[in-house]
């Protein structure tokens, strides 16, 4: 969720909610690493049965990470991906499930977010290369000294979006180290696996939701599971809470604020690039042994533990003297919805509500009065009461004059802490379990401070300066700080300020009501399509968000009307039409060629979706990345012909990587599901054959096979993929340097056709209790049988549809 603060807020308000990961380190006898027992209890003493990674919070850091030297080429970008993996396994220990999602083709009202990210990450490497070129010259100029330039291609991390080459390599090397844990590891031998790749349509954590919500449906689901979820976004905490499963808990990594960067033009450590002075480099050791090396300390994780989080939220949500029972259930899901109002990826924000300024707080204070009022809840099942959510909106909008006037002078007033102490009172990172240095004199430190905010007071009173800033530290003089801010021509804090927005902002005056009904329109309906997002799976795949701004609280006006239901039937983009739909013209390399000129060549009728340039409006914050990027918006129909007549250039390859995949399941030898999966491949017995929820942890589905059949095998001592369609093997070599030419590994796993469009709604499983509820079903009728031989087994794969 695009919501940096929310985590720091909760974090600050709830502090118990966060726990440091207890990691037990491989150990290394004699030059050999032994590594660790995953089959060990769990040395943060729980055992959590399932674990779920959202895969793209780990290929970032990986692939292109900020605080280490890059990975030099793509081979070593997936053992670093390998490896993440098993830290985060050797921590968690999962003892049913893995399931590993990356993100696949997103809804339309994601991939504005994605075009304007990539369109943004493009415009900054070119300024990137542009000013490494300027003070390069600079300090050569002056005689200073830089290290010579290495003629290396910029990795663009673009190319981590589906249908690229990179996500189809990263999609079988996954096969492969999955297929290698689950025969060589003994932690993970019992363990049920599951794959959705890029090539399965969705975003990786809804991915993960949707599986849970499917087996929360089963009357064997095990109410007791603990479930595990890797990933940084603020969004993942809503989504726990979402589920209503008791034990749920969020692993990410422990942020560190202020970690040194090497200097992108000389590589060193301590300065940014444009404070670079092209001083010579420092020996490293006595013989300069650790030139190569960077002082990196590797980063630690932490649990957020959603069951302490519930029970903070019961004791600030609980209402007494209602006219109804208090469902605790039903306020966590208002609460979540409330949480839109302060962002997410898919709308932006109200401009009267702030995170840092309490503004969840507040919501939650006009939330208890609404419904003693109105004697209900906000939302039921995925399903928003607008009347109800008016009245709130109605609340914050008669205080949004107060809220801007005192947004301002707070921006006056506060100018950063002006004496930042030591020891004891030192702000710590969250999760530290060292304990800070005490204070040796007390009462001199408080006096410090004070004197020290007295000065700075009286400076900041006394006019603008330079001379320091927050930290008491001298500024540069091209510090970005002393630069001058750009002019705020809203000015909310002024009167006339809804005029000035709407005139600034849209174009259009405050007195054209029927605009700002239409604008206030399209964002009801964007409330109601995230909270069904949320809890019920995508409504509509081609619904956004038409416009750059939002509206102001106080323009929710009758909006019980407003909206009705979605379109039905809508289906997700395919990856290269995703891939034409986010990418700026400079990352067309990673499309077609003819795909690639519909982004360049003047005479292409959808030339205006690329452009060279673009504004981008701070909107009242301080830096560009915080700033809405003017983009034009893609529209879906002028792609669409367009792309119809570059179709029918695609490779064989291109159309392999342009189709919608499914997601796969890994089983070991030794799971208890293998010999029954194994049987009725044998006896061909495969339709209609009920999964024993008993034999893989209370999971539950109907088995299918696919056409294509991967099969990782020995040959020629070199560990190969074997495609099998039709009867004819063509050979696609792939080789782990981290096994010897001679390591004999086997493996099976099958994939293919999509998963079944059915999607379980809250109180599906009420309504049909009569009965047990399966979800609907599809079998390829021309799927290709195969006869496998048990001693070649070492690992199964399939895919179980229907969850």
């Amino acid at each position: 969720m695009g919501v940096p603060a929310f985590f720091r807020w909760l974090s600050r308000k709830y502090a118990s909610i966060i726990v440091h990961c207890v990691e037990e380190k491989g150990k290394e006898c004699n030059g050999v690493r032994i590594p660790v027992d995953t089959t060990k209890p769990n040395p943060n003493e729980v055992e959590f049965d399932n674990l779920y990674l959202d895969m793209n919070g780990i290929i970032h850091p990986c692939t292109h990470p900020e605080d280490k030297a890059a990975p030099k080429n793509e081979d070593e970008m997936m053992v670093a991906i390998f490896e993440y993996i098993d830290r985060l396994f050797n921590i968690v220990r999962p003892r049913r499930v893995l399931y590993m999602a990356i993100d696949g083709v997103a809804p339309r009202a994601k991939m504005n977010q994605q075009r304007s990210r990539r369109f943004r990450a493009s415009k900054e490497g070119v300024e990137l290369v542009d000013e490494k070129n300027r003070i390069r010259e600079e300090i050569l100029a002056r005689g200073g000294y830089l290290p010579p330039e290495e003629i290396k291609e910029r990795f663009d991390s673009n190319c981590i979006t589906p249908g690229t080459e990179f996500m189809d390599n990263l999609a079988k090397c996954l096969r492969y180290y999955v297929a290698d844990r689950v025969s060589n590891d003994p932690g993970w031998r019992n363990v049920t696996v599951f794959l959705s790749d890029a090539s399965v349509p969705g975003e990786g954590e809804h991915k993960i939701m949707d599986y849970i919500r499917r087996q929360r449906a089963q009357p064997n689901h095990d109410p007791n599971t603990h479930h595990c979820l890797c990933g940084a976004d603020a969004d993942l905490i809503m989504l726990g809470l979402a589920t209503h499963e008791p034990n749920f808990t969020i692993i990410r990594e422990e942020f560190k604020p202020n970690k040194p960067r090497p200097c992108a033009l000389c590589g060193q450590i301590g300065h940014e690039i444009k404070d670079c002075q092209g001083t010579a480099r420092e020996k490293q050791g006595e013989h300069d042994e650790f030139a190569d090396s960077m002082p990196v300390s590797e980063q630690e994780f932490i649990f957020i533990r959603l069951c302490v989080l519930r029970e903070y939220l019961a004791r600030e949500l609980t209402m007494a003297s209602l006219p109804f029972p208090f469902d605790f259930e039903r306020s966590i899901d208002d609460w979540v919805f409330m949480c839109f109002f302060v962002g997410n990826d898919f709308l932006p924000h109200l401009p009267s509500l702030e995170i840092r300024e309490g503004a969840i707080d507040r919501l939650v204070n006009i939330y208890k009065d609404v419904v003693h009022k109105t004697g209900g809840y906000l939302t039921e099942n995925g399903f928003v009461n607008l009347e109800r959510v008016e009245l709130i909106m109605q609340a914050v909008g008669v205080a949004e004059d107060n809220i801007f006037k005192k947004r301002k002078e707070d921006d006056i007033e506060q100018r950063g802490p002006a004496y930042m102490t030591t020891g004891q009172f030192a702000p710590q990172a969250l999760g530290r379990r060292d304990r800070p240095e005490a204070v040796q004199n007390a009462r001199h430190q408080a006096y410090d401070m004070r004197m020290q905010s007295r000065e700075q007071h009286n400076k900041s009173s006394a006019g603008p300066s330079d001379s320091t800033d927050s930290k008491g530290l001298k500024r540069k003089a091209d510090d970005s700080d002393s630069e001058p801010e750009p002019e705020d021509n809203v000015r909310l804090w002024e009167e006339g300020w809804k005029q000035r927005y709407y005139k600034t902002k849209f174009d259009v005056d405050v007195t054209d009501e029927d605009f700002r009904r239409k604008v206030v329109k399209s964002y009801v309906e964007g409330l109601c399509w995230v909270l069904r997002y949320y809890y019920q799976g995508c409504a509509s795949w081609k619904w956004y968000f038409p416009f750059h701004y939002a509206p102001f609280a106080s323009d929710f006006k009758d909006i019980k009307g407003m909206f009705t239901e979605f379109e039905k039937g809508t289906k997700p983009f395919k990856p290269l039409e995703q891939l034409m739909g986010v990418f700026p013209a400079a990352s067309g390399n990673f499309l077609p060629p003819t795909w690639r000129s519909l982004m360049s060549s003047p005479d292409s009728s959808i030339i205006d979706f690329y452009p060279d340039d673009f504004a981008i409006d701070l909107n009242g914050k301080k830096y560009a990345w915080q700033g809405v990027a003017l983009l034009p918006f893609v529209d879906e129909r002028r792609l669409r012909a367009a792309l119809a007549d570059v179709y029918p250039d695609l490779t064989p390859e291109e159309v392999k990587r342009n189709s919608l995949g499914s997601d796969v399941l890994f089983l070991g030898k030794s799971h208890p599901l293998f010999d029954f999966i194994q049987e009725l491949y044998r006896t061909e017995s495969l339709e209609g054959t009920e999964i024993p929820a008993e034999l893989c942890h209370g999971i539950q589905g109907l088995p299918a096979l696919f056409p294509l059949l991967y099969i990782l095998y020995i040959l020629s001592h070199v560990p190969m993929f074997i495609t099998l369609t039709e009867g004819q093997p063509s050979q696609v070599k792939f080789k782990d340097p981290h096994y010897a030419d001679d390591f004999v590994f086997k493996a099976v796993l099958l994939s293919g056709a999509k998963m079944p469009n059915k999607v379980l709604k809250p109180g599906d499983w009420e309504r049909g209790n009569r009965e047990p509820w399966r979800p609907q079903l599809g079998f390829n009728p021309n799927r290709q049988q195969a006869h496998l031989d048990q001693s070649g087994f070492r690992a199964l794969g399939h895919v179980l549809r229907g969850w």
